[in-house]
């Protein structure tokens, strides 16, 4: 009878600790939801800054990024920018209410420097993925 006890004990904090998870998650997950639609491959990087993030993508040699906000749903002047060593970057800039991007270069072994704005603040990454 200790055991039947003991379970029904667990049971309330269990559902607490699903609950808080399935929580956090609904928090955590809009911009990769964005992004999951926009850039196939494995997610290799987020680079973080005030207003946004940038996801970096990557499958075989290639390499896709798009620059979400933290807030999205209300238009606002975004871009996003992926250049491999050696070549010219690729640019998707504009208005925008959810997501800049994708771009996608084809870097092959070669790093790339990815750069993502979202209203006037910025990240960039220097050389990655090398």
């Amino acid at each position: 009878m200790g055991r039947a006890g003991a379970g029904t004990r667990r049971g309330p904090a269990l559902v607490t600790a699903l609950l808080v998870a399935a929580g956090l998650l609904a928090v955590a997950t809009p911009q990769d939801a964005h992004a999951a639609t926009a850039c196939s491959g494995r997610k290799v990087r987020t680079l973080p800054f005030a207003t946004g993030s940038v996801l970096v993508h990557k499958r075989g040699g290639y390499v896709c990024a798009v620059a979400v906000p933290k807030k999205p749903g209300t238009k606002r002047q975004m871009s996003v920018s992926v250049r491999a060593r050696g070549g010219r970057a690729v640019v998707d800039s504009g208005r925008y209410a959810y997501r800049a991007g994708p771009v996608t270069v084809h870097a092959g072994k070669r790093c790339v420097w990815v750069t993502g704005k979202v209203s006037g603040r910025s990240v960039s990454s220097g050389w990655i993925l090398c």
